[in-house]
């Protein structure tokens, strides 16, 4: 039984580390794919700025026009730095607030019914940017970023004085 056990610490230890491994690949694919989408989103509310201010208007966003740009240039800006894995930490913050005041506004209406009907609040638009900002904000952007070439090369120059 004790060697059926140990066999069982090794395997899974194996899958540990293996799964370890593709932390940082996965990091790279949410960045980037959702970074982009982001930052489409964004260029989309300032591309046609007039028709935004109407959804907002009618959502109940108030100062519609203000937010269309605050929320224009937060996806926009955020969505390029999210994509290089600059800033990321930082830069979730303003899009993780910019998808809780989409399901304030916007989805309302499916916030409120979250546990009558779960489905339709993680099928809602601001739901996978919502997410994919809070797991870059918890589990940092990955190797493949910006960020962490920064850091080794600050941790370089403050082990050599």
């Amino acid at each position: 039984m004790k060697n059926l056990i140990d066999l069982f610490a090794k395997c899974y230890g194996w899958l540990v580390c293996g799964a370890s491994f593709l932390g940082s690949p996965l990091l790279l694919i949410i960045r980037l794919y959702w970074g982009w989408q982001m930052f489409v989103s964004g260029h989309a509310h300032l591309s046609d700025v007039p028709t935004m201010v109407e959804r907002f208007q009618k959502w109940g966003v108030p100062f519609p026009t203000f937010n269309v740009y605050v929320s224009g240039y937060t996806e926009s800006i955020c969505g390029i730095l999210l994509l290089l894995g600059l800033a990321s930490r930082i830069i979730t913050i303003p899009l993780i607030i910019n998808f809780c005041v989409a399901y304030l506004t916007a989805s309302r209406d499916t916030l409120l019914n979250i546990f009558k009907d779960p489905d339709s609040f993680v099928s809602d638009a601001a739901f996978l940017f919502l997410l994919a900002s809070l797991i870059v904000f918890i589990f940092g952007p990955g190797v493949f970023s910006l960020d962490w070439v920064i850091g080794k090369i600050y941790a370089k120059k403050k082990l050599n004085g």
